[in-house]
């Protein structure tokens, strides 16, 4: 196999962000020869050109410090710093130079760098994926579609799909779509600048997607519900949410998987099965370590 963008990134670990020169390394190891094509297929794609490599490496060791940063703070204090959404937008999702420079390519290099960030990309691909590969005219929306790596992989799994994602970023929005154009799926898929809640799409679709969108909010039931109302009867939900993680536009803490259960069924889903794994092993009893909780839902009654 060649592995060319990959001993590149490799060499721009061990040049700038030595704190993480083991990660392409460790996560190789751990998941095999699957997991080095599918790297090195998105590296080639989207960070070819060797100064958009650079820039891409610099930003994840930037985000990766940050959070880590953020989770030192949090292991104190046991909350997220008092913050609303639209001072985490302003923050965040609107601030073009942030997002390009860091969250973005932080963001995507964590979903193979990060162990339980690849492991529900997996389970996604295993347990929800299928189902959408079933349906006659596969369709589906994404909501907060980030960097579109989700969106990706559905439109490459099911070559018969056809996609929709909403964000209220338009950052995360070219982003995406430079992203499915550089991977050749962008003419199944369109994107809309929109809030969910505020502006209910019209219309519904078989399967919806959100992921890690329920802790960036103050109500996150209120997007569990607006979900629902996007689903079709007898179609599924791929929910996400982040635990215990202090990133910069967490707002609502979720401190165990039972209370992100609670939430989908006080919105009036069901659900059918669930994921969950830790960033990693806690350095000693009682200190909360970030995880991802994943479920595949239907939307009830």
């Amino acid at each position: 196999m060649n592995r060319e963008h990959t001993k590149a990134a490799q060499a721009l670990f061990e040049g700038g962000a030595r704190f993480a020169q083991n990660s392409i390394e460790r996560a190789s190891a751990e998941f095999g020869r699957e997991w080095d094509a599918a790297f090195e297929q998105m590296l080639a794609h989207l960070y070819g050109d060797p100064l958009a490599m650079a820039n891409a490496i610099k930003g994840y060791a930037a985000f990766a410090v940050d959070s880590m940063r953020r989770q030192g703070r949090f292991e104190i204090e046991r909350e997220y710093p008092a913050k609303t959404f639209a001072e985490a937008a302003q923050e965040v999702y609107l601030n073009d130079g942030y997002m390009t420079t860091q969250y973005l390519p932080g963001l995507l290099l964590s979903h193979y760098l990060w162990s339980h960030h690849y492991r529900q990309l997996k389970y996604f691909e295993r347990f929800f994926l299928p189902s959408l590969s079933a349906q006659g005219l596969p369709c589906f929306a994404e909501v907060g579609v980030g960097t579109g790596l989700y969106s990706r992989t559905a439109l490459q799994a099911v070559p018969a799909a056809q996609g929709l994602g909403f964000d209220i970023s338009p950052v995360s929005v070219r982003f995406t779509r430079a992203h499915l154009d550089a991977f050749g799926v962008l003419d199944r898929y369109d994107t809309d600048l929109r809030n969910v809640i505020e502006q209910p799409p019209e219309g519904q679709v078989s399967h919806v997607i959100c992921v890690e969108v329920l802790e960036h909010l103050e109500d996150p039931v209120a997007l569990l519900g607006s979900l629902k109302n996007m689903t079709a009867p007898g179609g599924r939900l791929f929910i996400t949410a982040a635990l215990n993680a202090a990133n910069a536009d967490h707002i609502y803490l979720y401190r165990n998987a039972e209370e992100v259960l609670f939430h989908a069924e006080a919105a009036g889903l069901h659900v059918e099965q669930y994921h969950f794994g830790n960033a990693y092993p806690a350095p000693k009893h009682g200190v909360p370590v970030p995880g991802v909780m994943a479920m595949v839902c239907t939307p009830g009654r």
